[in-house]
């Protein structure tokens, strides 16, 4: 009981302390890609805090749901975060089918943030908001073939027998299909975090912001707790990917004896995985919106050939 509630905290802590350290790695991997400077390492954090002390200004003519839908969409950012192993299988909140939970908590959360941006009238919340939702249809079911094209080779939909079974076996699930199941799972990684060429999370160009737009009504702590899920989000899905196919050094339980090299393995996979993004960030352009449909639905027809050539195989 004592070993779940320190794991519970732990992974929390992770979460919601580690998310803008990530987001700060990446912004300065790429700015010193691009010969500049760039933001402090720890800018996001300053960004959050101060956004969190301001005072929240609200249209007239919003509801509730502008309210109350920061704390719901962060909430359910940190409950999958709290299901997805890091760097011990034992997830807190893990159980029978929790890749689905991660998959519906995800759908639930981009839900309510484009209800929000709807409820408040403005012309750019609804712009955006009708972005996400075409994007969303096909990015979770291109999600859901991806983990599910895993799932088949483990005959299981737990993360955290998952990751022990790949870290564990890993000879046995390398093959072609891991290969494209890897490519595709790359594609929704940076269309779940929003990021080039998908959408530019620094652009605030009304003709091509996507997730941006729907916060320009926000202020204050709302901005702050909308922002900070989106980083959160960010890790959750880094965190969905490495322990999907790249769990190796990964602990079973915080009571084992490496979990200190458990732990620096992890950093340094997330690490790289932040390095990763940043230099395609640097190589690409953000590509223009009727274009997008076609990239995540190549997204899509490699996690269905994945799930083809498991049944085959």
């Amino acid at each position: 009981m004592l070993q779940n509630t320190v794991g519970f905290l732990l992974q929390a802590l992770l979460l919601i302390g580690l998310a803008p350290l990530v987001q700060g790695l990446v912004k300065k991997i790429k700015a010193r890609l691009q010969n500049r400077i760039g933001p402090p390492l720890l800018q996001s954090y300053y960004e959050i805090a101060k956004d969190l002390r301001k005072q929240a200004v609200i249209s007239q003519h919003a509801s509730w749901l502008t309210r109350y839908a920061p704390y719901i969409v962060w909430s359910c950012i940190v409950t999958a975060g709290l299901i997805v192993p890091s760097f011990f299988a034992d997830s807190p909140l893990g159980f029978a089918g929790d890749v689905l939970m991660v998959i519906y908590l995800f759908g639930t959360a981009r839900i309510f943030t484009a209800w929000a941006a709807l409820d408040s009238g403005s012309a750019f919340g609804g712009m955006g908001s009708s972005r996400e939702m075409a994007i969303g249809a096909i990015i979770e079911p291109a999600l859901l073939l991806a983990v599910l094209g895993v799932c088949l080779a483990g005959k299981t939909t737990v993360l955290s027998q998952l990751a022990l079974q790949v870290a564990g076996q890993s000879w046995d699930f390398i093959d072609p299909a891991y290969g494209l199941a890897v490519l595709a799972m790359l594609i929704v990684v940076m269309a779940e975090t929003g990021r080039i060429p998908v959408d530019n999370p620094d652009t605030h160009l009304e003709l091509t912001m996507i997730h941006e737009a729907m916060l320009l009504e926000y202020s204050g702590r709302y901005l702050g707790l909308m922002m900070w899920a989106a980083q959160v989000k960010q890790l959750v899905v880094l965190n969905l990917f490495i322990s999907l196919f790249f769990p190796w050094g990964i602990a079973g339980g915080l009571a084992e004896a490496g979990i200190a090299g458990a732990v620096l393995l992890y950093l340094l996979k997330l690490a790289l995985l932040s390095a990763i993004l940043a230099v395609v960030e640097t190589l690409y352009a953000k590509v223009r919106l009727f274009k997008v449909p076609p990239l995540l639905s190549s997204s899509m027809a490699l996690s269905v050939l994945v799930i083809i050539l498991r049944i085959v195989m």
